[in-house]
């Protein structure tokens, strides 16, 4: 039975190299989701974790650092869940050397994080002044990592634009932010390049598009229907392309890196995969979603099918042109195969179907599709309302990718689970059952032939997220946001990551399930550590269980103490 979707959409990262290579047929008939396969991964196979600056660093107006659109979103009241902002956060901007320690402890072989452009250009224009403190402290983390022999995977964009440049110019509705961003990412090159190997220039352009300039969910909360996703979108692209084109001419033989970019990649599968209509409009969710960005950086220029779908719709409406920009044959040139790899998120998957009702006046984003999203009631959703657990939808993804761009390398740079607990859980079964399907799906996927040579877990820590404030944890590391220490618990997944990375994968059923079974034996030790904890937070954490629970248990001792007295009298 299917269930409508009515959810948001989100977000695990994945490193490919970039081929222009031709797409080839998928076959949406094959759906091979099959048994747990026990076997390992590769030799030198990458382990890792993930962050994003406004999500964990905290430190939002110190030494220097300037306005982000995220600044200024989440403290306007009403934006996010509780009015909740990331002012604070983790606090990661002065805990740098504890956090390395928690990624040495997991033995992790990289981490994936981003710098904050106002942190380090606090107006986000490079003439006006460059923050020497906040060089430092990405110098510094940056130092650690490789110190402790984890490799640095760098974002340059994860959300926090500089707030300035949307006063000034409307943010990514302007031409102009290509030129900012090119800059930006010049002095990062300049001052980080000669350590920092691995280059993402955006993190999730999707989620900045629709859900920045469509839908208004995120900052900088705008609602521009139908237009505003389009046209940040294609000054994102071309941003991308410029920036890559930087690199490759001016700092690519002196530093040898890599420069790529990571896109939202969640699955759609045929209601009916039998259906040619079904088909169709699951092909129409994916190319509307990572497609809209990976095809113009693979091939040149945006997905046939959205070009078609937006253009007549575009038409219907009395618009003289398409609502989708064009770009120019040199543009095109330029933008194709500008990645040394490719990233691309995936969370979840949906089923979907044709849409057989007319839309209705208000054209969007959505509305262009002409499809339904559809979940399965069976599938585990314990966390985030939008992010079923579905294994197998990540293998069908990884394949897709492999035909449309040509079997490109990929890292897998981001896939996790959230949950939604009011108390302290550090016994988290349902993120240890997600990892275990998700990268078994990885494992099958390499024996398809897709050339996936490492994964990032996402995310190291819990972590503010975004419109749902704190309601949402999607670490590894529990972080008790109330104390202001913001200290970090390990989960019972950390000890079952760390046996799969031990092990590079899956070496026989008997010890894996031995490694769930000793993850939650020790998480149910942490779990009586962190409630004796004495600290104040914890204190209060107590108080709030522990003091009602005794204050119950009073009356149940003067209640029981009562009928002893009337038993008494009878």
């Amino acid at each position: 039975m299917l269930s409508l979707c009515a959810g948001q959409m989100h977000r695990v990262f994945v490193l490919m190299l970039c081929l222009s290579a031709e797409a080839e047929d998928f076959d949406w008939s094959k759906n091979d989701r099959g048994s747990f396969y026990y076997g390992t991964f590769p030799t030198g196979f990458s382990w890792g974790a993930g962050s994003s600056a406004y999500q964990t660093e905290g430190a939002w107006d110190k030494d220097g650092k300037g306005l982000s659109i995220w600044d200024v979103f989440s403290q306007k009241k009403g934006k996010v869940f509780l009015n909740d902002t990331g002012d604070s956060s983790c606090e990661s901007y002065y805990k740098a050397k504890d956090d390395v320690s928690l990624m040495t402890e997991l033995h992790l072989t990289h981490y994936l994080f981003s710098i904050s452009w106002p942190r380090v250009i606090p107006t986000g224009i490079k003439s006006d002044y460059v923050n020497e403190k906040g060089i430092k402290y990405y110098d510094s983390l940056i130092d650690q990592l490789l110190e402790n022999k984890i490799t640095p995977i760098v974002t340059l964009y994860h959300w926090d634009l500089p707030q300035v440049l949307q006063d000034k110019y409307g943010g990514w509705q302007n031409i102009t932010m290509v030129k900012y961003f090119n800059d930006f990412a010049s002095l990062c090159f300049e001052r980080f390049g000669n350590r920092v190997k691995h280059w993402i220039t955006f993190n999730n352009p999707w989620s900045v598009a629709v859900e920045g300039y469509e839908t208004g969910e995120h900052a900088p909360g705008l609602k521009l229907r139908g237009t505003g996703a389009y046209r940040a979108a294609h000054n994102i692209i071309k941003a991308h392309a410029k920036v890559w084109h930087t690199y490759d001419n001016q700092w690519r033989n002196k530093q040898n890196g890599v420069v790529g970019i990571s896109l939202s990649g969640d699955w759609g599968e045929p209601v009916d995969i039998t259906n040619q209509k079904d088909i169709e409009a699951a092909e129409r969710y994916v190319q509307f979603y990572m497609g809209w960005f990976a095809t113009p950086i693979f091939h040149g220029d945006y997905p046939q099918i959205m070009k078609d779908y937006i253009g007549r719709k575009s038409s219907q409406q009395g618009l003289a042109t398409s609502r989708l920009p064009t770009f120019s044959a040199q543009e095109k040139s330029y933008i194709k195969g500008t990645c040394d790899f490719l990233g691309v998120e995936h969370f979840t998957t949906r089923y979907i179907t044709q849409k057989t009702s007319l839309s209705g006046r208000t054209n969007t984003y959505f509305t262009d599709r002409d499809l339904v999203e559809l979940v399965d009631p069976r599938w585990p959703d314990p966390g985030s309302e939008w992010l079923y657990s579905v294994p197998w939808g990540f293998r069908r993804l990884l394949n897709f990718i492999k035909t449309q761009y040509g079997n490109p390398m990929i890292y897998i740079t981001g896939n996790g689970v959230s949950e939604k607990v009011t108390c302290t859980e550090l016994c988290d079964d349902w993120r240890i059952q997600y990892y275990r399907g998700y990268i078994n799906e990885m494992l099958k996927a390499i024996r398809d032939g897709v050339k996936v040579k490492g994964y990032t877990a996402w995310s190291l820590l819990d972590k503010f997220e975004w419109d749902e404030g704190y309601s949402e944890r999607f670490g590894l590391y529990y972080v008790d946001f109330r104390n202001k220490n913001k200290p970090r618990y390990p989960k019972a997944s950390v000890q079952y990551y760390k046996h799969i990375i031990g092990s590079n994968g899956f070496p026989n059923q008997r010890e894996v399930e031995n490694w769930r079974r000793k993850a939650m034996d020790t998480c149910t030790t942490s779990n009586e550590l962190l409630a004796a904890d004495p600290l104040t937070s914890h204190m209060e954490m107590v108080t709030e269980i522990v003091v009602p629970t005794v204050f119950t248990l009073c009356i149940l001792i003067i209640a029981v103490f009562l009928m002893f007295l009337l038993g008494r009298r009878n």
